[in-house]
């Protein structure tokens, strides 16, 4: 296998599979979103690491004795386009890397990550993240079918929680703030603290 170590030897308007990422070894993380070549932001900063950690301890102790499983980024996540139902590698066009993520069944996790949608995906928003994050992972992760997904803000201590609708669509289901608690709506069970989450 050939593989391609600097971004600028592609044609970022050009469309690349997932058989296409995994012949790329780059200093910048990228995402592979419908095709195409999505940088990623530079090292998340202290405040998202903290939000992620604490998150992600949180989600640890839930899990630990839960048949689903827990993961934090890097990890692949490729998600399929519901047209196609085959999982070849040169059919997959997206494969992300989701802050946080939550999946259930056994089946959609391999060696190399995820094939399928995770039932929770939780993103930390960055300055230069937000809109591609607001909008086309809001779409994309409604398509593929998450069932859950929280996106928070650090700067505003906000958690915006998205359920899908009996018609594969999202609903807001609330916004929470700094000094609230919460529980996950696919896991009732599970209460986050927000007040500990956005400690500064």
């Amino acid at each position: 296998m050939k593989y391609v170590t600097d971004i600028n030897d592609l044609d970022l308007d050009g469309t690349y599979t997932y058989a296409d990422y995994l012949t790329w070894r780059f200093e910048q993380s990228v995402e592979l979103i419908k095709g195409k070549i999505f940088k990623m932001s530079p090292a998340p900063s202290t405040k998202h690491q903290r939000i992620s950690g604490r998150l992600y301890g949180n989600l640890y102790q839930f899990f630990r004795y839960n048949p689903c499983e827990l993961f934090s980024a890097p990890f692949d996540v490729r998600l399929l386009d519901k047209k196609k139902s085959k999982k070849a590698n040169k059919e997959i066009y997206t494969v992300v890397q989701p802050d946080i993520c939550v999946i259930c069944d056994k089946n959609k996790i391999d060696k190399r990550g995820a094939i399928g949608a995770p039932d929770l995906i939780i993103e930390i928003l960055s300055p230069g993240n937000s809109k591609k994050e607001m909008k086309t992972k809001y779409a994309l992760y409604e398509e593929a079918g998450v069932q859950e997904y929280w996106i928070v803000f650090p700067s505003e201590h906000v958690l915006q929680q998205f359920i899908l609708n009996e018609q594969g669509k999202y609903e807001l289901k609330n916004s929470f703030t700094e000094d609230e608690v919460f529980n996950a709506h696919i896991f009732p069970d599970l209460q986050i603290d927000l007040a500990e989450i956005f400690e500064e």
